[in-house]
Formats: structure tokens, sequence, C-alpha cells
């Protein structure tokens, strides 16, 4: 299953539109539809195609139709999402909720999630990606002190 991974930085154009990463846009052929949602938790949109959805759906499938839980889940994936369009270029259109949501000027960075990528704007990432590395730090001397194993060295086991 192909996978968006990595992050790169690509400007804006005076038009406010962005180019899609290449690796990013050969995941997005094979699916029909891009959607765009707003992340509650940080400023990021989060945009996928069918299988980001379908996972997000899949929650919705186990709520109560009548329930106030899934009007709230149908409003955040449906009412408050969107979906944008690739034009023949490979670009995508950044509107006023994007970047109101984001923060994003005249660059945006791709952050490659697996089943979706994250659109940031560069500084709030990298505070984001320095705060994200020492939780995983702490993470990994944890793990390696439940199993009796070390988090020293570098490579794969202590970069």
């Amino acid at each position: 299953m192909d996978r968006f991974a990595s992050n790169t930085v690509n400007n804006v154009d005076s038009k406010g539109r962005v180019s899609v990463p290449a690796s990013f846009r050969a995941v997005l052929k094979k699916t029909s539809k891009l959607h765009a949602l707003m992340s509650v938790d940080h400023p990021v949109v989060e945009v996928g195609g069918e299988q980001m959805m379908a996972l997000h759906e899949q929650r919705l499938e186990r709520l109560d139709p009548l329930s106030p839980d899934y009007e709230i889940w149908t409003f955040y994936l449906l009412g408050d999402g969107m979906e944008l369009k690739l034009d023949t270029e490979g670009r995508i259109q950044l509107n006023d909720r994007i970047r109101e949501q984001t923060g994003i000027t005249d660059k945006v960075l791709f952050e490659g999630r697996g089943l979706s990528f994250w659109l940031w704007e560069p500084e709030k990432y990298e505070a984001y990606r320095t705060e994200a590395r020492a939780k995983v730090r702490q993470m990994r001397r944890n793990l390696g002190s439940a199993s009796g194993a070390t988090a020293q060295g570098g490579g794969e086991h202590g970069a």
C-alpha cells in the first residue's frame, strides 16, 4: 500500500496555489477525490484520499446516527471538511479557510502521515518537530528501561 512519507517545503504562488510534492501526487493518482479536514489539535489541515476518509467513516459507523457524537463527527468530516482539486500541473488552491487554520502565507510544509499528509506553516512545523522529537526520545528511553535495553548509541536504535 502506498503511503505519504517524508516532508518538503514548497512556495505558494501569487494566485495562492502550491505544488503538491511529486511523491505525494504519485500516491494520489490512485484516488478520485482529495479530502481536507481542519485539525482540532494542531494548526494543520489533514489531506488525503478515499483511504483516509474510509478510516474516518469507520469510526462514524460505530456511532448511533441519532446521537450527539454522530452529529459532531458528521460535522467534522463532512460539514467542516472540504474537497480539494489538483490542477493539471499538480497544484492545490489554498483558500482562506486553509490559510486561517494554518497561518500559511508564502510557503507550505507538506508532512507525510501514512494515509494522509498535513499542510503546515514551516515555522509552526519546526516548533512541533522539536517537541515531538523530545517526546520520542523520552518514549524510547521508557521503552528501553522497560525491556532492560539502553537507548544509547547511534543509528536506528539511538539516533
